[in-house]
């Protein structure tokens, strides 16, 4: 009994950072907590004597429940809000306890939350760990099985989500759609200069290996290079939702075969990835939008 009583102390100590961790891979209170007691559960079945951080091991099973739990959301909605936000904002359910309220205050705001929400699991999983909480990649690849550089790649495609999103998502997604829809006519019309005007100079494309294997090139830099790439092409891609932001995907007898996965600044296309390892695909949950 000592010892589980030992164990549960340790376990109340991290408590607080482990519910910050979930809650903002979830952006749910009442998810978070489940996530933090389900951890409870495996730590007080493990053997407790193996563990040498124990910290970082229930970080870790935190942040696989998390990306189960985000996994096994199975709706996407076109107004991105993520369950249990309603809760923040209105003040449901008698409001969050004084230790919640001071969690949710620490650099999470209603907007962030939203962006986050907009996030495919893996790279909300590798964005907060890392960026929020300093975990290194090395230790977050295990739990979202890729990679340390892949990991890393998924962390900076996050921040790039983050960083050009505005405080109204539903907003900059319809900005988003106007501008991969007009780049998606131009090219398919090979009008070079309407293609020109919808990249920044300093644009990139990068292709995955499975679409570089399938004749794309590995990098293009640079407007002119970009539309040159593009022109006169992309006919048979259309808009989808893309890891929750707007972009391209071709599909062959009804399944998503390449995404074009677009980052947009100020009006601008600033980077185009393209994906055709159908493991990356799954997890962007591709969806074609309608007219």
């Amino acid at each position: 009994m000592q010892d589980h009583d030992l164990l549960a102390e340790r376990f109340e100590a991290n408590r607080t950072e482990l519910r910050a961790v979930a809650y903002r891979m979830l952006g749910s209170a009442s998810e978070a907590d489940d996530a933090v007691q389900e951890a409870w559960l495996r730590l007080s079945r493990a053997d407790a004597s193996d563990i040498d951080n124990l910290g970082g091991w229930l970080t870790t099973v935190v942040a696989r429940v998390c990306l189960d739990m985000l996994r096994s959301r199975t709706s996407r909605r076109e107004e991105p809000l993520a369950p249990g936000l309603h809760e923040l904002v209105a003040g449901d359910e008698g409001g969050l306890d004084p230790e919640h309220a001071a969690v949710v205050a620490d650099s999470v705001g209603f907007a962030m939350l939203v962006v986050l929400d907009t996030l495919p699991p893996a790279e909300r999983v590798a964005f907060v760990l890392h960026d929020m909480f300093a975990v290194p990649f090395d230790e977050i690849a295990p739990i979202v099985g890729r990679s340390s550089d892949a990991t890393r790649q998924l962390a900076s495609r996050a921040r790039r989500r983050v960083q050009g999103a505005s405080a109204d998502p539903v907003a900059d997604r319809a900005r988003q759609r106007e501008v991969v829809e007009a780049f998606l006519a131009a090219a398919r019309d090979g009008r070079f200069e309407a293609l020109l005007a919808l990249l920044d100079p300093d644009v990139v494309v990068r292709a995955d290996r499975a679409a570089v294997q399938a004749g794309a090139s590995e990098e293009v830099r640079g407007a002119d290079a970009v539309a040159g790439t593009f022109s006169g092409r992309a006919r048979a891609a259309r808009p989808a939702l893309v890891g929750g932001a707007v972009g391209l995907v071709w599909t062959q007898q009804g399944q998503a075969r390449m995404v074009f996965d677009f980052t947009i600044a100020d009006g601008k296309v600033v980077e185009i990835e393209l994906i055709a390892d159908p493991e990356r695909i799954r997890e962007l949950e591709p969806t074609i939008l309608g007219a």
